[in-house]
C-alpha cells in the first residue's frame, strides 16, 4: 500500500515493520429492559457506538476498510452470559476481537421480579502503521 498524504503530514508510513496504532475510540450504552439478554444489550451498545459516528478513518488513513483492527470491551454484570460469535456480525467490516468483562448495571425492578440490564462498550479502531524514525 502506498502512503497518501495524510500519512505523510503525520510521519506514518505503511511498511514491512508495522505495529497496530489506535486511531479512534468510540463509545455506546445498550439496554435490555425486559429480556433479560446480555448479548441483545451488548449489541444495542456496539450499535449505539458505531451508528452515531460517521469516521472515514479507513479512507482519511489510505486504507481499506476491512483492515481496521477493532478491539471492543463490552461490560456487563454478568458476562458469560454474552454470545460473542453473535456480536461479530453486528461489524460491517473489519476485524473485531471482542472481549466481555463485568462492568455494565442490572437495575432491579421495584414492582416486579427482573432486571433491566445495561450494557457499556468501548471500541478501539486501529490500523498496522509503521512510525517514521
Amino acid at each position: 500500500m502506498e502512503s497518501c498524504e495524510f500519512l505523510d503530514r503525520l510521519d506514518i508510513t505503511v511498511g514491512d515493520d508495522m505495529a497496530k496504532k489506535r486511531i479512534l475510540v468510540e463509545f455506546g450504552m445498550g439496554s435490555s429492559l425486559r429480556q433479560r439478554d446480555y448479548t441483545k444489550a451488548s449489541e444495542r451498545a456496539i450499535k449505539d457506538a458505531l451508528w452515531h459516528n460517521s469516521i472515514n478513518a479507513a479512507e482519511a488513513f489510505g486504507f481499506a476498510k476491512n483492515d481496521m483492527l477493532i478491539d471492543v470491551t463490552i461490560g456487563v454484570q454478568k458476562p458469560e452470559l454474552v454470545n460473542i460469535e453473535a456480536l461479530k456480525s453486528v461489524f460491517p467490516y473489519g476485524k473485531p476481537d471482542i472481549k466481555v468483562v463485568k462492568g455494565g448495571l442490572d437495575i432491579l425492578k421495584p414492582n416486579e421480579d427482573g432486571v433491566t440490564i445495561i450494557a457499556n462498550v468501548g471500541i478501539e479502531v486501529s490500523f498496522d502503521i509503521e512510525i517514521k524514525k
